[in-house]
C-alpha cells in the first residue's frame, strides 16, 4: 500500500464525488446557498457499493432521499431546484440497466424547462472484467456504449467518468452547466460501476468549498436603445411573460416597467403569476389555454414583447395568433437560441436587469388611456366567467372539475403552492386559476408529463417548508405514478394529494372527439365484443389505493363536503389525499372554451363523418397560419 502524497486525500471515485458535491454553492444578488441540498436514490448493482456506500460514509455532509421511482425521484428534484429559483438542486443516483433508462423522461422534462438536475446513473464496468454485465446492452458496432447513452440527446451535459482522476474536469464541468442561466437543464455523469469503488489520491483543493455565481447578464446599451424605439412606437403593445421572469426573479421588476407604461402583460403556462391576477395589467395566461382578453390583445398587438419565453405553440396557438399585418417582436431572454425566435429584434440579457434598464429607458412613456380601459374591461368581464365556472349553486351535488378549482380557490392564501403537469387541468387552471403570489402556480407544460405532480409536490414541498403545497391529479396521472407517497409517508413530508376521478383520459378524450378519433381508447370502462368501451366505469377504487400507501384519505362525494375536506387538508400536518369524483363539463358549468387554435394533424383522408368534418375544421385554421420572418 503506497503512502497518500502530501496535499491529498485517498478516497474513492464515489466517496470523492459525494464530498465534492457536498461544497458546491452558488451565489446571486449576495445571497449563497448551498447547491446540491440533497441526493435521490434507488439502490442495486451499480451503484451501492459506489455511491450508496460513499452516501454512508458521508452522511453527515449529504441528506439523502429514498425514493421509490427513477423517473419520481427526477421530478422531485426539478420540483425542489424550480422552487429553489434554479440556486439549487438535488442530485439523483440509480443502478444501471434499467434504474439508469427510468431516468430518461425525468431528464428530458428538466431540459425541456431549463431546470437543473444532476443524474449520477451506474454504468457498466470500464475495465470490462466481466463482458457483458448483469443488465448490460451489449451492442455489435461499438463497446463504448451502454444503455446510459440514451441520456445524451436530453442532457445539456454528459460525461462518462472511465477513471477516477476523470472526475475532477467532469464534476466542475457539470457545476457550471447546471449553474449557467441560460444552457441548465439535466447533467448526467455516468459512473461505471468499478470505477465508483476504485480509490485515488485526490487534491485537496478539489474538496475546497466552491460558489458558482449565477450571473445577471446586462443588456448591450444598443439592442436596448432599439428595444425602447420599438416599444415607443407602438400603439397596441403587449408583453408575454414567461418561465425566464421567475426564473430570475423579476416579477417586481416586471410590475415596475407594467406600472410605468400600462403595458398589458399575458403570461405562458411557465410564467403565470409573473404579475397577481388582480393586478390591473395582468390579462392571464395566453394562446391555446389562454383568456379572451390575452388572446384579443394578441391578435391585436403590432408589437409583443416576449420576457424569458421560449414561443411554443401552445402559446402562439401554432403560428396562428398574432395576426397584425406587420407586427413586431421584441425579446428579451438571457439564452440567445430563444431570443432570436420569431424573428425578433433582442435583448440578449438577464430578465430582471433587461426590464429595469427598459423601464429606465422609457422614462416618460405610457400606452393610450383608451387602450388601458379596453382592455382592463374585457379583464373584468373575464373574471366573470371565471365566476360562473367556479360557482356551485347548489352544494349537495356532484362538483365538476373547474368547481372543485372554485372551492380551492376558497381555501388558499398566498402561501399556497398548487403543481399541476397535464390532462385538462392545466387548460383550466391556465385559464382560470388566480394566482396570489410568484411561486403559487406550478404546472409543468414544457413536456407535460402525467406522473410529474406527486413526486414534484415533495420535492416543492423540500424548498419551501412550512407552505401548503398540493398536487392537483387526474386519475390518468394518479396511475402513471403514485408511488412516492409512500416517500412522503416515510418523511413525514405534508403534501396535500387532491385526485379527481372522471374515469378516463378526459383530456385526450377531448381532444380525440374534434379529431375525428371518436373518444377511442380514452375511458376507463368495461369492453365489449365489438371493442367499444361503454357501460359503468371499472371498479378501481383509487381513494384506498392512496390509504394503502400510507396517506391519510378524505372522500368528498358533493360541492359541500369537498370544500370541509379541503379546510381539513390545508390544516393536516401529514401527507392528506381528497378523492373527488367530478362531474362532467357535459352536464355542469365547465371551463370557456379554448380561446385559441392549436395544431394537432387530422385524417386528410377518412370515410367516417366525424373525421371528415374534423378535417375541414383544421384546413380552415391551417390557411391562418403565418411564419414571422
Amino acid at each position: 500500500m503506497t503512502a497518500t502524497p502530501a496535499g491529498s486525500v485517498r478516497l474513492t471515485t464515489a466517496q470523492a464525488l459525494v464530498r465534492f458535491l457536498a461544497r458546491q454553492f452558488t451565489e446571486r444578488d449576495g445571497t449563497r446557498q448551498r447547491l446540491i441540498g440533497a441526493t435521490w436514490g434507488i439502490f442495486g448493482h451499480g451503484n451501492v457499493a459506489g455511491i450508496g456506500q460513499a452516501l454512508v460514509e458521508h452522511a453527515e455532509e449529504m441528506p439523502f432521499h429514498q425514493g421509490r421511482n427513477e423517473q419520481a425521484m427526477v421530478h422531485a428534484a426539478v420540483g425542489y431546484a424550480r422552487q429553489s429559483g434554479r440556486l439549487a438542486t438535488h442530485a439523483v443516483t440509480t443502478s444501471i440497466g434499467p434504474g439508469a433508462t427510468n431516468l430518461v423522461t425525468g431528464a428530458a422534462l428538466a431540459t425541456v424547462n431549463r431546470l437543473p438536475v444532476l443524474l449520477l446513473p451506474g454504468d457498466t464496468f470500464a475495465a470490462r472484467p466481466a463482458d457483458p454485465v448483469l443488465q448490460q446492452l451489449e451492442v455489435p458496432y461499438a463497446g463504448d456504449v451502454s444503455v446510459n447513452d440514451c441520456l445524451r440527446p436530453v442532457s445539456r451535459y454528459f460525461d462518462r467518468v472511465t477513471r477516477p482522476e476523470a472526475l475532477i474536469p467532469a464534476a466542475l464541468a457539470a457545476m457550471r452547466v447546471l449553474t449557467d442561466p441560460a444552457e441548465t437543464g439535466a447533467v448526467t455523469l455516468a459512473l461505471p460501476q468499478d470505477v465508483q469503488a476504485e480509490a485515488y489520491d485526490w487534491p485537496e483543493e478539489f474538496f475546497a468549498e466552491r460558489v458558482w455565481t449565477v450571473r445577471r447578464q446586462a443588456p448591450d446599451p444598443r439592442e436596448l436603445a432599439v428595444a425602447a424605439g420599438l416599444v415607443r412606437a407602438a400603439r397596441r403593445p403587449l408583453i408575454v411573460a414567461g418561465g425566464g421572469v421567475h426564473h430570475s426573479a423579476a416579477e417586481d421588476a416586471l410590475c415596475r416597467l407594467a406600472d410605468a407604461t400600462g403595458i398589458p402583460v399575458a403570461s405562458t403556462q411557465a410564467g403565470k403569476g409573473s404579475l397577481r391576477f388582480d393586478h390591473p395589467a395582468d390579462v392571464g395566461g395566453i394562446g391555446h389555454t389562454g383568456t379572451a382578453p390575452a388572446n384579443e390583445l394578441a391578435r391585436a398587438a403590432d408589437l409583443v414583447i416576449g420576457v424569458g419565453t421560449r414561443y411554443s405553440d401552445f402559446t402562439t396557438a401554432s403560428g396562428t395568433l398574432f395576426e397584425t399585418p406587420g407586427v413586431r417582436f421584441l425579446n428579451l431572454n438571457v439564452a440567445p437560441f430563444d431570443g432570436h425566435k420569431m424573428a425578433g429584434a433582442t435583448v440578449i440579457a438577464d430578465a430582471r436587469a433587461g426590464l429595469e434598464a427598459l423601464t429606465a429607458e422609457l422614462d416618460g412613456y405610457r400606452v393610450e388611456p383608451a387602450f388601458s380601459l379596453d382592455y382592463r374591461g374585457d379583464k373584468a368581464r373575464w373574471e366573470q366567467r371565471v365566476d360562473a365556472a367556479y360557482l356551485a349553486d347548489e352544494p349537495d351535488v356532484r362538483p365538476s372539475q373547474t368547481q372543485v378549482l372554485g372551492a380551492l380557490d376558497e381555501v388558499v392564501t398566498e402561501e399556497d403552492i398548487v403543481i399541476n403537469a397535464a390532462g385538462s387541468l392545466p387548460g383550466d387552471l391556465h385559464k382560470l386559476w388566480r394566482t396570489r403570489s410568484a411561486r403559487q402556480y406550478h404546472v409543468e407544460y414544457g413536456y407535460s408529463c402525467m406522473g410529474y405532480e406527486i413526486p414534484a409536490a415533495i420535492g416543492v414541498a423540500l424548498a419551501a417548508p412550512g407552505r401548503p403545497v398540493w398536487a392537483l391529479v387526474g386519475d390518468g396521472t394518479y396511475l402513471m405514478n403514485p408511488t412516492e407517497i409512500v416517500t412522503a409517508v416515510q418523511e413525514g413530508i405534508p403534501v396535500k394529494v387532491v385526485i379527481l376521478q372522471n374515469h378516463g383520459y378526459a383530456s385526450i378524450g377531448g381532444l380525440s372527439a374534434s379529431v375525428g378519433g371518436e373518444r377511442f381508447g380514452t375511458a376507463y370502462r368495461f369492453r365489449a365484443d365489438d371493442g367499444a368501451y361503454t357501460g359503468a366505469p371499472l371498479p378501481v377504487d383509487l381513494a384506498a389505493n392512496a390509504a394503502s400507501l400510507g396517506m391519510r384519505v378524505l372522500r368528498a362525494k358533493t360541492v359541500r363536503e369537498l370544500r370541509e375536506a379541503l379546510r381539513d387538508a390545508r390544516g393536516a400536518d401529514r401527507p392528506t389525499c381528497v378523492y373527488v369524483e367530478t362531474e362532467t363539463a357535459d352536464t355542469v358549468s365547465g371551463p370557456p372554451p379554448a380561446q385559441a387554435w392549436w395544431d394537432v394533424p387530422v385524417a386528410e383522408t377518412a370515410t367516417r363523418a366525424s373525421a371528415v368534418k374534423a378535417r375541414e375544421e383544421y384546413d380552415r385554421h391551417v390557411a391562418a397560419r403565418r411564419r414571422h420572418l
